[in-house]
């Protein structure tokens, strides 16, 4: 769940990293399901024996599998405004895949608080860095700004 801190506490903590968030394996099943969702069945992703032979050595999860667990990384403990009734997802600024997430890979977010603005009363526009590191590479998979629009 969300930690919840005062607009003052937030505005102190930016450019800090807020937020790690548990380790998560990414697996064949949960590829093949997104696969399905979004009607991408590209071969690195879903045919296991080609993947095996091709130039990952085995499937890979989608990048936009990746970039979807943004949300759900946040809500393990990352922190928002006091008195939030609601987040809604207000997008994204910038967002690089920089290594393939392989099929059983291990990932992880680091979030770091870039920003806070208080759009009108009740409204506060968070922007978090997202680094995306998976289990025993040197490089990450993913790192994005993410957008989120708290009502409280």
């Amino acid at each position: 769940m969300d930690k919840e801190i005062t607009l003052e506490e937030m505005k102190q903590t930016i450019g800090e990293e807020v937020f790690v968030s548990d380790w998560k394996t990414i697996t064949q099943d949960q590829i093949n399901t997104f696969a399905k969702a979004t009607h991408d069945f590209q071969w690195i992703h879903v045919d296991i024996q080609k993947a095996d032979n091709g130039p990952f050595g085995k499937p890979i999860a989608h990048g936009f599998l990746t970039l979807s667990l943004l949300s759900s990384f946040s809500f393990q403990g990352a922190p928002v405004p006091k008195g939030t009734k609601m987040s809604t997802n207000y997008g994204l600024n910038k967002v690089r895949f920089i290594t393939p997430v392989k099929v059983n890979d291990e990932i992880r977010d680091h979030i770091v608080l870039q920003d806070v603005i208080v759009k009108k009363p009740g409204q506060v526009l968070i922007t978090t860095r997202h680094t995306i590191e998976i289990k025993g590479e040197s490089k990450p998979a993913c790192v994005a700004e993410f957008l989120t629009l708290s009502f409280l």
